[in-house]
């Protein structure tokens, strides 16, 4: 029973993280029908602008209340770095595609992926490095014998309030009403003056600035980061936001939340050498299944 208890806590940590970076991939689905295959990439920049503000800050001598102070202020920074990334990229790359071919858009945000990923080796170093302890791991919960750290209570803490955060915006504001009324029909809404190039640049910062927040909680969790970290919690995302259903935000938190768990269990419980297969195993399953994921619907072409 401790086992499981520490391993749940471990899962939904994990799982936080995902659901995060899926948010990304299924907001920008919302929008435009398209993929961002450059997603987990931000992610990877997002702990990497944490690490050098860290090292800045110099974060490893400070703990206690303070720490925690100045750990909100590096996810504040990386979130900053990773919206101003992810601006940037839709502005001087998918918004000259906007029109072109789906394929021609994918294949695009593929070549971003390996550009950020290549060219994150060559600014950062391809060596992994350690990511700074932002905060002490301290024994927080016990449960039924199971110790509890710091770490994971605030990782999943922290997501949790950047995913209702985020339900918020996209359900109470009006940008976000803007949102929903162009991932309904783009048309209507341009003819009823919404500015659709700025609801698709908002989104970018949004999806791309979670990203960073991830990139930080996952630097928390597992200090060690490199230009190459985001390939497979990107693709790992991904599977989260078609298993809860592409474009449905709920969705891709629940997403996130299962793949996290299943992965932990199966890491666990069975053997890690299977513990990125299972993420695979579930897209397999979920596109012969049911394809447009737990909590999406079936969307009818116009012809």
């Amino acid at each position: 029973m401790t086992e499981f208890i520490q391993q749940v806590f471990n899962g939904l940590s994990l799982g936080s993280i995902y659901a995060l970076i899926a948010l990304g991939y299924t907001m920008i689905y919302g929008i435009l029908r398209f993929i961002n295959f450059a997603h987990g990439d931000v992610f990877m920049i997002g702990a990497f602008s944490g690490y050098y503000l860290g090292i800045l800050f110099a974060f490893a001598t400070v703990s206690g209340i303070a720490s925690i102070g100045m750990a909100l202020l590096i996810m504040l920074g990386a979130m900053i770095v990773t919206g101003a990334l992810g601006f940037t990229i839709e502005k001087l790359v998918y918004k000259p595609l906007r029109k072109s071919p789906k394929l021609t858009i994918l294949i695009t945000a593929i070549g971003v992926s390996l550009f950020l990923e290549y060219g994150g080796q060559l600014v950062f170093g391809a060596d992994p490095k350690s990511f700074p302890s932002l905060l002490e791991n301290k024994p927080l919960i016990n449960l039924s014998g199971a110790v509890i750290g710091s770490n994971p209570v605030v990782v999943l803490v922290t997501a949790g309030i950047l995913m209702i955060g985020l339900r918020l915006i996209v359900m109470k504001t009006k940008i976000g009403t803007a949102m929903r009324a162009v991932s309904y029909n783009p048309t209507a809404a341009s003819l009823m003056g919404i500015n659709i190039n700025a609801v698709i640049s908002f989104t970018f910062i949004i999806g791309s600035s979670l990203a960073g927040a991830a990139g930080i909680l996952y630097g928390l969790n597992y200090p060690s980061i490199d230009p190459l970290m985001g390939i497979l919690p990107g693709l790992k995302a991904f599977v989260a936001a078609v298993l809860g259903g592409i474009g449905n935000i709920p969705g891709a938190a629940l997403g996130g939340m299962i793949i996290g768990l299943l992965e932990t269990f199966v890491t666990g419980y069975i053997s890690p050498t299977y513990r990125d297969a299972i993420a695979f195993g579930i897209l397999i399953l979920i596109l012969l299944f049911k394809p447009t994921g737990l909590l999406g619907k079936k969307e009818i072409e116009k012809v």
